[in-house]
């Protein structure tokens, strides 16, 4: 079969609403309200009235009433330029610009569309804000059917593997994962001699730009790794699980725009609320497979993390331990280390 799967079409919808496409969802057409050009917001517009949907947790922010729950749909007003548009989906200058308003917000009618092209931006790595209208689609348009997944978490494939010696031991092997669908690739690194049969020590560590390359002060990322990776050589053996999964799944460039809201004087949980995300957007079930995929059932976990826990044995992965990892705390990332505690539940 040549034609695209419904999951197929879903990567490609993605891809489409980072370069400035709209694609279409049922009856609706949409597109990011980050990357859209004013042309293409104008060319939508002969369709009929313009909706503007945004995240939960951003109309909060906005004060706007979610009736959707998890998803608001705002009426935008005639003539509305896009620079409107990206100051409503974009809290970067809600302190330093009150926010346009009072903003009207619809109720009634269908929203999974919209509920569905929130998600896709998310997943895409997107301000979770679209912009669109109901009108037939014109040809070319990616076009998904209603309520098919934003981002799928189909199995893994292993595409590569080497030996790797480390600086904290010789034996060393970095197997790489794509995603089923295409997307993220994911990497397993083994240290040492990874005995199967007796339970691995193990660390799921999401990628962190900031932290494990540019050696930030902003958080403890960097410190957790070298320091998970030791401990894996200093016990004989054990497998990092490398997850492209930046800020806690939003990119590193909502990371960079979260920062910038720490500045302004907002904890990280808040300033990922004001961006429209929720605490974390991760996927830990992506560790939970490449376990699978290595041969690994049964686990000694180093995280603080206790949804990683969750997760792992919701997937059937035995965790027979968890070793704790406190490492790399310093003034600059004191108060975020004490609101993962406060607030996301991170153990002592």
């Amino acid at each position: 079969m040549l034609s695209p799967t419904p999951n197929e079409l879903a990567v490609r919808a993605r891809a489409d609403l980072r370069v400035g496409l709209p694609v279409a969802i049922g009856g609706v057409v949409l597109a990011s309200v980050e990357t859209v050009s004013q042309a293409r917001l104008d060319a939508l517009r002969t369709a009929g009235p313009l909706v503007l949907c945004v995240s939960g947790r951003r109309a909060e922010t906005l004060k706007a009433r979610a009736y959707d729950g998890d998803v608001a749909r705002i009426a935008v007003p005639q003539d509305t330029r896009l620079d409107w548009l990206q100051a409503v989906a974009d809290p970067a200058d809600d302190l330093r610009m009150p926010m346009k308003g009072p903003l009207t917000t619809l109720r009634g009618g269908d929203c999974g569309p919209w509920r569905q092209g929130v998600a896709l931006a998310k997943a895409a790595q997107l301000l979770p804000a679209v912009v669109g209208v109901a009108m037939t689609p014109p040809a070319g348009v990616t076009r998904l059917p209603v309520d098919e997944m934003a981002r799928p978490t189909l199995p893994s494939t292993e595409v590569a593997s080497a030996r790797v010696p480390f600086a904290v031991h010789a034996a060393g092997r970095v197997h790489v994962f794509r995603e089923g669908d295409g997307g993220e690739e994911h990497y397993a690194i083994e240290i040492g001699m990874v005995d199967r049969a007796a339970p691995v020590l193990t660390r799921l560590h999401s990628a962190c730009f900031t932290g494990d390359v540019l050696g930030s002060l902003k958080c403890d990322c960097g410190p957790q790794l070298h320091a998970a990776m030791q401990a894996m050589a200093d016990n004989g053996g054990g497998v990092l699980l490398y997850l492209n999964q930046e800020g806690r799944g939003i990119g590193l460039a909502n990371k960079m725009r979260a920062y910038d809201l720490q500045d302004q004087g907002f904890d990280t949980v808040e300033a990922n609320h004001r961006l429209g995300f929720e605490d974390d957007e991760r996927d830990f079930r992506l560790g939970a497979d490449l376990l699978a995929r290595l041969g690994i059932a049964t686990i000694r976990l180093m995280t603080n993390n206790p949804r990683k826990l969750t997760m792992m044995q919701a997937q059937g992965v035995s965790v027979v331990e968890r070793v704790p990892l406190h490492v790399g705390r310093g003034r600059d990332n004191a108060a975020y280390l004490d609101v993962k505690r406060d607030k996301s539940g991170h153990l002592e």
